[in-house]
């Protein structure tokens, strides 16, 4: 059997007051090609299929009209709901696309059993069983208890889901003889997992319960498709459990990364092959860094992967100790003419590097609150007459907290 695994499409995504339609709409045209290339008989998408609870109108546009394309390929869907998904909003078309061979999963079933799929291959049989994990909200396997601490609640989270995940390959280990014993079993999930590597358009799901999953926690699966963490990655360096990653950057940190989804390929017996797919870059992302010297070349390499119809999407970074009260201005002049926009410019000041080799070998409790804010606000690029304001204000803040807590 084969699966197509993606993830974190985020349907709707706005960037810097940039839609994503157009690099979305490319996407789901070069999936919907992949699937027929490699005759793919099911396509798993590992959660955060939209941006928000609330999409807009055209990605809904589009998801359905994806759902519609991908059954003319003969390959079944299976949707699962993330973080940033409404598990109402996706589950209240999962009847009818169930038509539609596609199957929705938009949060913990209060029946552990609906959760459990067989997947087929295009001719009918049975390809594998999949215990289809969405993301887990505590309050879908918790219930609160007065007087736990932070570290009582996460460890109780973290042995709620591993019970949640047991629970539903047990099952899958009945249905699997019921069907002769011989289908490998899948898993999903949309969790941080322990050491894997995120960005910045990642948002912690479990703040302040759960930080990161076990790698040890997860069955015995023959494979574990992941959503959640945007950069395409193995866990622990293991083969079967994987990060697909985002299919587009979301954020000017993943603009240098190679986006990919992964073709699964399974045997009776289990993992067989496992071959990322590169995505094309639909949109040019570029983040630079450097003097205002430097950014005049740079800029304008970075213009070669534009076009007057597609121009770059530029985050620009200087580095300056001087003041520079023109710096959009500077910068506009640099870009004048060449097919770019500048989305994002941030200040650096020139001894940021060597303050940030200090900041690594120091940890909070040795710095300030006071000290944390003005790092942050060091390293933004702000107009001086702002700085004073904002740093009192931020002392009015604290100390209204601190006569609350008097």
């Amino acid at each position: 059997m084969r699966l197509l695994h993606t993830s974190d499409w985020h349907l709707g995504q706005h960037f810097m007051g940039k839609t994503r339609q157009a690099e979305h709409q490319a996407f789901c045209a070069w999936l919907i090609e992949q699937v027929r290339e490699h005759a793919v008989d099911a396509l798993i998408v590992a959660g955060d299929v939209f941006d928000s609870g609330a999409p807009p109108s055209y990605a809904r546009e589009q998801y359905n009209r994806f759902i519609v394309e991908l059954r003319e390929t003969g390959a079944r869907l299976v949707v699962l709901g993330g973080n940033h998904d409404s598990v109402a909003m996706l589950g209240e078309s999962r009847g009818l696309l169930a038509c539609l061979d596609t199957w929705v999963i938009p949060g913990v079933a209060a029946d552990p059993a609906e959760q459990l799929l067989v997947l087929p291959r295009r001719d009918g049989s049975p390809g594998a069983l999949l215990c289809a994990i969405p993301f887990v909200r505590p309050r879908d396997v918790l219930k609160s208890e007065a007087g736990q601490s932070a570290e009582d609640k996460q460890q109780a989270l973290q042995a709620a889901i591993h019970a949640h995940y047991r629970a539903l390959f047990d099952l899958a280990e009945v249905r699997r003889d019921e069907l002769g014993g011989v289908l490998p079993i899948l898993a999903s999930g949309h969790l941080t997992t322990v050491g894997a590597s995120a960005s910045e358009s990642v948002r912690e799901i479990y703040v302040g319960s759960l930080e990161a999953f076990p790698t040890g926690a997860f069955p015995p699966a023959a494979y574990i498709a992941l959503g959640h963490i945007h950069r395409p990655q193995k866990v622990g360096g293991l083969e079967h459990i994987r990060y697909s990653g985002s299919p587009i950057p979301l954020s000017f940190d993943e603009a240098r990364q190679q986006k990919e989804v992964l073709l699964v390929d399974l045997h009776e017996d289990g993992l067989k092959a496992v071959t990322p797919l590169p995505v094309p870059r639909f949109q040019p992302l570029v983040a630079l860094r450097g003097t205002l010297a430097e950014l005049a070349g740079a800029i304008a390499e970075a213009a070669g992967q534009g076009s007057a119809e597609r121009p770059v999407w530029l985050e620009v970074q200087v580095a300056a100790d001087e003041h520079l009260p023109d710096l959009p201005a500077r910068i506009a002049a640099l870009c004048a003419g060449l097919p770019v926009e500048v989305l994002r410019i941030r200040r650096e000041r020139a001894g940021t590097a060597a303050g940030l080799q200090r900041a690594a070998r120091e940890t909070l409790d040795e710095l300030s609150p006071e000290e944390v804010f003005a790092r942050r606000l060091a390293g933004e690029a702000l107009d001086e007459a702002l700085r004073e304001p904002l740093q009192e204000l931020y002392r009015q803040v604290r100390d209204e907290l601190r006569e609350g807590e008097a």
